[in-house]
């Protein structure tokens, strides 16, 4: 049975009008980013941040997090959006809720590509979800992913036992979206199945492997459509959705 404000986040959906973003949208680009979609914070470290306060507080047995999603979009658009939100409902204690008067929440817009914060933020914060390229479920997954507080899998702090990184085979002036993170990784085994993971591709100045697997360099990843069941474990621990 689908929860009666799952209902109402449905039946309101075109009544939604554009919230006031506290940020400058125009202040944020792709040349902006680290590891590729994340906006940086001068302030603190984002990777541990989880530890000293960015994680979404917990009220009872579930995390509600208010959204706003940008009129811009058209009622199919915002529908991507709100589907790929329930997802987390489905699997874990997420909740989603619209924002009304909340200082913290999570702003969705068509900005320059896709990116998101790490971890929440003491402020109405950004997720960019372009038109045209960002709204598909996977896509929106991986930059909510990146407001709970999670990382991309390819730069966690023991990558090196799983991935091999071509560094001839990157761009120029891109080498610092390989940089590794002091991650927490929740006693989780790397997973290349996860939709926090990049293609092998990534960033590549030719077309050649940037990443290849250790324990198979033919295989292809990078390409999950939907969160993993690893992704799902690492909120649940995160949260303590079990507790």
């Amino acid at each position: 049975m689908i929860p009666a404000f799952l209902f109402l986040l449905f039946l309101s959906v075109t009544a939604v009008s554009l919230v006031s973003l506290t940020l400058s949208t125009k202040s944020l680009s792709s040349k902006n980013l680290v590891h590729g979609d994340i906006v940086p914070v001068t302030t603190r470290n984002a990777a541990p941040c989880t530890v000293i306060g960015c994680k979404w507080p917990k009220t009872g047995s579930h995390v509600y997090i208010p959204v706003s999603i940008s009129s811009v979009y058209s009622t199919q658009e915002r529908n991507i959006i709100i589907n790929a939100l329930v997802t987390f409902h489905e699997s874990t204690c997420i909740r989603f809720v619209w924002k009304t008067d909340q200082t913290n929440s999570i702003n969705f817009f068509s900005g320059d590509g896709c990116y998101s914060y790490v971890g929440r933020q003491s402020q109405a914060q950004l997720i960019s979800l372009q038109r045209n390229g960002c709204l598909y479920q996977s896509a929106v997954q991986h930059e909510v992913l990146h407001a709970l507080g999670f990382h991309h899998e390819q730069v966690r702090s023991d990558r090196d036992q799983y991935v091999r990184i071509l560094t001839e085979n990157i761009m120029p002036g891109q080498e610092h979206n390989f940089m590794k993170v002091k991650t927490n990784n929740l006693q989780t085994l790397y997973d290349f199945n996860s939709v926090m993971h990049y293609p092998g591709t990534a960033f590549s100045r030719n077309g050649q492997p940037t990443m290849v697997a250790k324990s198979n360099p033919n295989l292809d990843f990078g390409h999950a459509t939907q969160m993993s069941a690893n992704d799902i474990a690492r909120i649940n621990r995160l949260y303590g959705c079990c507790e």
